[in-house]
């Protein structure tokens, strides 16, 4: 808390003076008269009130006028957001090997899912979305600043959840840049995470889609997750519950993809990597900006005023009634 008017809290040294001088006057006063028959020596509540009551609390109310006189008001601080960020597409393959099972103690989709997330929360002034694909690709959540939904879009993505076989890393993409071409911000970047190859879709081609991209000067951060060799994912078969199935990331396109836009390619063989490869990420795509502060002040007069008001008209109530002299 802070006074606008901190010169007029000079008043309560002058109004505790006067209080004590007139305390001092009146037991003066009090004991040069003189009774011609000897009071009791023991006082009551109603004398004791009456001797201290009006004088104390007439000086604690106008203490507490001068405070509010002195206009306190109460300092709140807070950060002006960038009005230009980043833009980010999270693009993540949901086909079906992303199942597989390197990335202890998740799945190549959980492990992508949990990283993802992690990834969203240290972002602050960013608008990010989310486009899923498998043989399709699908917009899950257009860009956007409201964190906790992308959340809840990123929690709820499954294996084949656009219900078509296939890695369409073309279409993903070209998806991707429709939705980042018309941004107005400062860096527009797509963030690619995949396992495979690009092996089905209307745009065949990756790289005539980060062609694209780099025309609309998007970045594409191509992250494989996959483990070099042979990897073991669940068949659903009691009798055989684990197969095996091959490496097929596309490595050599994926570089391109990302050296194409300036964008960097990046693999990852367990999920400690993958965690780091997003931290990554976001230390190189980071908003940069001047802090600038902003600073709200708000009246609490009425902090100081009602009270001295109320004790003002207590004293007038009780000096009518109970503390009422007869002359």
């Amino acid at each position: 808390m802070t006074f606008k008017h901190p010169y007029l809290l000079g008043l309560i040294p002058p109004i505790l003076v006067l209080a004590l001088m007139a305390g001092s006057i009146a037991r003066a006063r009090l004991a040069a008269i003189k009774l011609p028959v000897d009071l009791p020596g023991q006082e009551t509540l109603k004398t004791l009130l009456y001797r201290f009551l009006p004088l104390w609390a007439r000086t604690l109310a106008l203490i507490l006028l001068a405070l509010a006189l002195a206009r306190p008001q109460k300092i709140e601080k807070g950060d002006i957001p960038p009005a230009e960020g980043i833009d980010i597409m999270m693009c993540m393959d949901t086909s079906y090997s992303m199942v597989a099972l390197d990335f202890d103690p998740y799945n190549r989709l959980d492990a992508a899912k949990n990283a993802a997330a992690d990834f969203v929360r240290k972002r602050g002034n960013d608008r990010i979305g989310m486009v899923v694909f498998g043989g399709l690709a699908v917009l899950a959540c257009p860009l956007t600043l409201d964190y906790q939904s992308l959340l809840e879009f990123i929690d709820s993505t499954r294996i084949n959840m656009t219900n078509a076989e296939g890695t369409a890393i073309g279409d993903a993409l070209i998806t991707s840049v429709n939705h980042l071409k018309n941004s107005k911000a400062k860096s527009k970047v797509i963030i690619l995470l995949t396992d495979g190859r690009s092996n089905v879709g209307i745009i065949t081609d990756p790289v005539m889609a980060a062609r694209t991209a780099q025309a609309y000067d998007i970045k594409i951060y191509a992250i494989g997750t996959a483990t070099k060799g042979k990897a073991k994912f669940p068949t659903g078969n009691p009798f055989q519950p684990y197969a095996t199935m091959d490496d097929d990331l596309d490595e050599p396109t994926l570089l391109e993809l990302a050296a194409r836009t300036g964008g960097e390619f990046y693999r990852a063989e367990n999920y400690a990597e993958l965690q780091q490869i997003y931290d990554r990420i976001d230390s190189l795509e980071k908003t940069k900006f001047e802090v600038k502060s902003h600073t709200n002040y708000t009246d609490v007069y009425l902090v100081f005023l009602a009270p001295a008001m109320a004790l003002l008209l207590l004293l007038f109530i009780l000096e009518k009634t109970f503390l009422r002299t007869i002359p």
